[in-house]
């Protein structure tokens, strides 16, 4: 049974990259997979099987009794709709209107006042002082004549019995008006203990996800009962529950035939349709995950003002009907932005290509722990020669004109960013009249050192391609090449700016990377038609500027690469870990048309400033998702500030005003007062207006926002919005 997607093609693209100029297959339905090749570093097996469901709140602990039972209580908890962002797993939804708070003092006094009410109106009403006993007709019409002169046992049990009702009736009226309920609340037994968590009702059958209703419902009752099995005897897991609903997804869509999915189901139970890598799980996991909602649980809504009152003291949780949008953090050095959002989103998408869900790709420096080598297909370690796959150039295009494209955004996009160029067609233009040539006569684009040659106008390599087309009868192709030799060396040339771009990845630490003759092991951003794990670390330490020229590259290569994929249902990220130059108009452009591709980008940078300005508010304006930490610059700010917009708020004014007493009595009296209190007596006049404010203004970004929190806007694939919500990144 194979995965929603076809993994096996991927293989191709992980070794060496085709040399034919044929065009893409149309799209087709996934075709049985073969196995990705694992890097011959990694060990063989799987990760433990953990004793509880991380979804669980007791993950963590080391020893958990009854895997079996925490797997199905985890699968069991109530998961209720709610707004964009909110934790589901357990979920409680609160009132979307805060109640009117009163105070305490006014709580007590009135619940005293109104027993004493009560207490009146009880002495008053059975010491016959409210006009005699015409209040006990009813008991006695209950009572016969004869029995109540006589004073029965039965007269006086209904004599008592309608005195208690009476006392009840008075005692209710006067609680609703004292609001004991409330003072109970507060101060009652309750609010001496915590309360214990109480367990959600056990569903019926037809709705119990463990016992597989939508398998039951077409017919495949073997195959729900062995996977009822395997849940309650502890051998699942929640990335297998995971993977098989989305196998199951496939066979619902055609994809796969039932007979095949239930045959390895019968055969393998809860490890059945695998991921290719063998893993099904990873292991030390750090933060809280749901699988069933496809959450990653990355802190709790503060108790403030500017949080809705329906988000306050809830989990907030990011997914991929989220990161379909794009998210853009920003925060300087020590904010939190890798340790508390980067690691746990990396390792949820991971967790989630275990699934079949998500195909991701984390790029970041070198030592950021952005996960285990083992956690990945595949693992790129530009500049280090243990390093087993190599980065490809050209993003696995066959075409010469795309592979410049993305090639010329890579080196001199930020230039145009900045201005310093008009924009990236003319350099692409200069770049696909030589790789073209050097592609139509070698069989392969040029390797870095190659294509530095052919941009310095060296005037061997030149010369010996135009020899090579004219036997070949390129004419079209040797036209291009003598234009590019009669426009090399002229003032506005680009080459020369690609050549001095291109020399900083001509270096020795660079020499056994970005090899085009087949020796190495190229990976293809091409292959993220499949969920497959990719980490690229960064050389950021003494190649500064060609870490840039990489993260671009990567960038460009991946929206280049999602907008063309066979299979949309899966969803493509990447995580870029600190994006500073590495945002250009061609990207931000494309960032906006990735939420129609069911793929988005995580972006952190420590400062807008590391970016043009030009490109600031359209960066925000792409992204979906904003998110400023705490200890943002007040510009940084201001720039989020206008993103987020204004808001109608309802604004009171308190004013005091001076009494001033006329009559003798009241002098005396506001004499005594201010002797007593210091203070002039005084009338409050309340003024309350509506006033539009910003949510967050530049000055409460910069210096409101406490340390390990961060103030985050969500927008959902769907069109759902979350209004700027003050989280603490700690819990």
């Amino acid at each position: 049974m194979a995965l929603p997607v076809d993994l096996g093609a991927a293989q191709d693209r992980f070794g060496e990259r085709s040399d034919t100029s044929v065009p893409p297959p149309p799209r087709r339905a996934p075709q049985p997979a073969r196995p990705v090749p694992a890097p011959p570093s990694r060990p063989p097996g799987q990760p433990p099987r953990p004793q509880w469901s991380p979804g669980h709140p007791g993950a963590g602990v080391e020893a958990r009794p009854a895997p079996g039972a925490m797997f199905l209580a985890w699968l069991r908890t109530p998961r209720p709709p709610a707004a964009p962002g909110i934790w589901r797993f357990g979920h409680v939804p609160r009132p979307v209107d805060e109640p009117e708070p009163l105070p305490t003092r006014q709580l007590l006094s009135g619940a005293a006042l109104a027993l004493l009410v009560g207490w009146l109106v009880w002495s008053l009403l059975f010491n016959g002082y409210l006009g005699g006993t015409w209040w006990l007709a009813p008991m006695w019409a209950m009572v016969p004549d004869a029995a109540a002169r006589g004073h029965s046992l039965g007269a006086v049990v209904v004599a008592y019995l309608y005195y208690a009702v009476v006392t009840l009736i008075i005692a209710i009226a006067v609680g609703r008006l004292g609001r004991w309920a409330e003072v109970w609340r507060r101060y009652g037994p309750r609010a001496w203990c915590p309360a214990a968590p109480t367990q959600p009702p056990s569903p019926s059958p037809e709705e119990d996800p463990a016992q597989w209703p939508e398998l039951r419902a077409a017919g495949a009752h073997a195959a729900a009962d062995r996977l009822a099995a395997e849940a309650s005897g502890g051998r699942m897991r929640d990335v297998d529950h995971a993977r098989l609903v989305r196998a199951w997804q496939t066979v619902r869509a055609g994809w796969q035939s039932p007979s095949v999915f239930e045959a390895e189901v019968m055969r393998d139970g809860a490890a059945a349709c695998p991921h290719p890598s063998g893993q099904r799980d990873l292991a030390g996991r750090a933060a809280r995950h749901d699988l069933f909602t496809g959450q990653v649980r990355i802190g709790t809504t503060a108790d403030d003002p500017h949080n809705p009152y329906s988000y306050r003291e809830t989990g907030l949780a990011l997914g991929a009907e989220i990161l379909g949008t794009s998210l853009v953090a920003v925060g300087p050095a020590g904010a939190g932005k890798t340790a508390q959002l980067v690691r746990p989103l990396a390792e949820a998408l991971c967790l989630q290509a275990l699934a079949g869900r998500t195909s991701v790709v984390v790029v970041g420096a070198a030592g950021a722990g952005l996960g285990r080598d083992e956690d990945y297909d595949v693992v790129i370690k530009i500049s280090r020669p243990e390093s087993v796959y190599d980065l490809d150039l050209y993003g696995g295009a066959v075409d010469a004109d795309e592979a410049a494209a993305v090639l010329a955004e890579a080196l001199v996009g930020d230039l145009a960013a900045q201005h310093r160029v008009g924009d990236t067609r003319r350099p692409a233009t200069v770049l696909a009249q030589l790789i073209g040539p050097f592609h139509a006569v070698h069989g392969r684009f040029p390797s870095v050192p190659e294509l530095r040659e052919l941009l310095d106008g060296a005037p061997g390599p030149l010369q010996a391609l135009l020899d090579a087309l004219s036997k070949a009868g390129r004419a079209a192709m040797v036209r291009d090449l003598e234009s590019r030799q009669r426009q090399s060396g002229h003032a506005g040339d680009p080459a020369a700016q690609l050549a001095d771009r291109i020399a900083l990845l001509d270096r020795p630490a660079f020499a056994d990377f970005f090899d085009t003759s087949g020796r190495s092991r190229p990976f293809s951003l091409r292959a993220l038609d499949h969920p497959v794990r990719v980490r690229i670390d960064l050389p950021a330490r003494g190649h500064t500027e060609a870490s840039a020229i990489i993260a671009r590259l990567v960038l460009a290569q991946f929206t280049a690469s999602v907008s063309v994929r066979e299979d949309r249902s899966l969803f493509a990220c990447l995580v870029l870990d600190d994006a500073a130059g590495a945002v250009t108009p061609e990207t931000v452009r494309a960032i906006q048309a990735m939420r129609s591709a069911y793929a988005g980008v995580v972006l952190t940078l420590r400062t807008l400033d590391d970016i043009p300005r030009a490109l600031r508010g359209p960066l925000l304006g792409a992204a979906g998702c904003r998110m400023a930490f705490s200890g943002v610059t007040p510009w940084d700010g201001q720039d989020f500030a206008e993103t987020w917009g204004k808001e109608w708020r309802e604004i009171r004014d308190v004013t005091d005003r001076q009494i001033v007493a006329d009559e003798p009595l009241a002098k005396v009296t506001h004499f005594l007062r201010r002797a007593i209190t210091g203070k002039a007596p005084t009338a409050q006049s309340v003024t309350v207006r509506q006033v539009e404010r910003e949510r967050w203004s530049a000055s409460e970004l910069a210096h409101a926002v406490p340390p390990g929190h961060a103030v985050l806007s969500l927008t959902t694939v769907r069109g759902e919005h979350a209004p700027p919500l003050l989280v603490d990144l700690r819990h």
